[in-house]
């Protein structure tokens, strides 16, 4: 009976995830409060123990923690086919809008338009907003600050794209020998879903094969299209800690080569905080900027790509896995060098390119304060920062 009681239609599924896709604005954090309302108290699909351990694996793994928790409840409601239809109900409608935005922008001169300039002040607002968060929740003591500051100084100064990856490797094994005390009772219940262990596998090899050969096939298929597939594939999968510290590796995947201009870049970012969903459809709007509505669909595709396959591959791990205190120790250094990667980028290219003048510091600090302390909506502040953009910039 219990079994049959979690089961619903794909229709159902389809419509509650796009009503979240529609109205969940504010970032990860926010987008799983909306879920715990929707899923768990209002529709009772998952209990909240269990919920609260699916939330646990996502955030344990590189990608759009809020994304693999709607794939996740979408496997326990409907297997594989149900993951696939909540990820698309809840992610749809920011990539469409993304999309339209992109193209919009093609027929703009948006170097010397004011409210684009607005945007990027934005996007340092919402940044220093998200680095004040996750440091005093990710780097609490002295050990974990260290790995912070030399994430930081590393990316910074080391600007390629190997960087942020020897980073993470670097700060996993730290963690790994300063953090491999913490223990789960033994007294919790297995968290159960309705995948078998082959098929985890399965998914688990084909993440790692397409990570490892990507980058080496896209020096021998010269076609634009297959280099756009792997540039994103890799930025979704190597992204620790939400989905702001995408941007510093999507940033040197296509600025430096000149395929997106710092100006566009940016402001799509600043356009991303106003639209609900996931931040990683950011990755629509910057194919669509490249290649029209087809990259930008081949980039959503290619950046949540890697979130699948690791739930998907997981999933039927996790009993294992959450139950390692060495993976919670190497996961505690990820997290913390994550901030440093996040501060790194926060100065170049988010500072460098919008904090010009004087009135543009104003305009950030004032904007981080409504976000901050009078917890306007990033909608809102959006709206705010265009149009102070066109007035005073």
């Amino acid at each position: 009976m219990e079994k049959n009681k979690n089961k619903g239609s794909l229709w159902e599924l389809f419509l509650v995830s796009s009503k979240l896709g529609l109205t969940s604005f504010g970032g990860p954090i926010a987008h799983l409060g909306y879920f715990f309302d929707e899923y768990v108290k209002k529709r009772k699909w998952i209990s909240e123990k269990n919920y609260a351990e699916l939330v646990a694996l996502c955030q344990f793994l590189p990608g759009p923690a809020s994304s693999q928790v709607g794939i996740g409840i979408g496997v326990m409601r409907a297997r594989v086919i149900g993951g696939i239809v909540s990820f698309i109900g809840f992610t749809l409608p920011s990539v469409i809008a993304l999309t339209l935005f992109a193209m919009m922008l093609k027929d703009i001169d948006i170097n010397n338009a004011g409210w684009i300039h607005g945007l990027k002040i934005v996007a340092v607002a919402v940044i220093a907003q998200a680095i004040f968060g996750m440091a005093g929740k990710l780097a609490p003591d002295l050990k974990r600050k260290a790995i912070v500051l030399g994430g930081l100084v590393v990316t910074l100064l080391w600007q390629t794209a190997y960087s942020q990856i020897a980073v993470i490797l670097i700060s996993a094994i730290i963690g790994l020998f300063y953090y491999n005390k913490q223990k789960v009772s033994d007294e919790e219940e297995d968290f159960q879903f309705p995948l078998s262990r082959r098929f985890g596998a399965i998914c688990l090899t084909l993440f790692f094969i397409l990570l490892i050969t990507l980058p080496i096939m896209k020096n021998v298929v010269t076609s634009p299209w297959f280099g756009i597939f792997d540039s994103f594939y890799r930025s979704g999968s190597l992204v620790f800690g939400g989905g702001h510290v995408v941007l510093p590796l999507l940033e040197k995947e296509f600025v430096p080569e000149g395929l997106v201009s710092k100006e566009t870049f940016l402001a799509g970012y600043g356009a991303t905080q106003a639209v609900p969903g996931p931040l990683f459809t950011f990755g629509a709007y910057l194919g669509a900027v490249m290649k029209g509505w087809t990259g930008g669909l081949l980039a959503a595709f290619a950046i949540f790509l890697p979130a699948f396959l690791l739930v998907f591959g997981t999933l039927p791990f996790w009993n294992l896995v959450r139950r390692h205190p060495k993976i919670k120790g190497a996961l505690t250094g990820v997290n913390a060098a994550v901030v440093g990667i996040l501060i790194s980028a926060f100065y170049d290219p988010v500072w460098t390119s919008s904090i010009l003048k004087p009135a543009d510091f104003v305009v950030a600090a004032l904007l981080f304060s409504l976000l901050m302390y009078w917890k306007l909506s990033p909608w809102i502040v959006v709206v705010i920062g265009g149009v102070g953009g066109i007035l005073f910039l």
